[in-house]
């Protein structure tokens, strides 16, 4: 398995996953089109960059522009890109603008001694999503771009292949 995810993959069969499927397109996504800067992407282009099918790309570029996040022109040299600056788009709007992670409130099991209030499990479950909430929200997409102690995201495809594109 390469390591093209921004959510580690277990093997090809088992995924440990709190963002959703759609949501890491869509971070994928917008990853490549913050390193391209000011240059347009077409869907075409992200789709072979990052491994999201081509037929749900558009889906998921759609939400990211209803947004704010990225910005569409049509025609000759037209393409997606972003909305804003890198430096100013948090991880945390990327994936609220797909499929927001769900905080739990009450009771998912709807016990009646469990109203008013979570049980330890159901209380240290929605502590781990209001984490993740905040890492995202504090980090940028041009935190992503900057972070030098590892390899990048989608690593496969280092710099020189979203130069190649025409």
């Amino acid at each position: 398995m390469t390591c093209v995810c921004l959510i580690h993959a277990v093997s090809a069969t088992a995924r440990t996953q709190m963002l959703s499927q759609t949501a890491e397109y869509a971070l994928r996504a917008i990853v490549i089109l913050a390193r391209s800067a000011p240059e347009s992407r077409t869907n075409q282009q992200l789709a072979e960059l990052t491994q999201v099918p081509a037929a749900y790309l558009p889906k998921v570029m759609q939400s990211l522009r209803k947004a704010g996040l990225v910005r569409a022109q049509r025609g000759l040299g037209g393409g997606l890109r972003l909305a804003r600056p890198a430096d100013s788009i948090t991880l945390l709007e990327v994936v609220n603008a797909v499929d927001p992670l769900l905080r739990i409130v009450e009771c998912p099991l709807r016990l009646k001694q469990h109203s008013g209030r979570l049980c330890n499990l159901h209380r240290k479950l929605d502590e781990t999503v209001a984490l993740a909430e905040r890492v995202l929200r504090e980090t940028t997409l041009a935190d992503m771009l900057n972070d030098i102690d590892g390899p990048g995201p989608l690593c496969q495809r280092g710099p020189e292949a979203l130069v190649t594109l025409t």
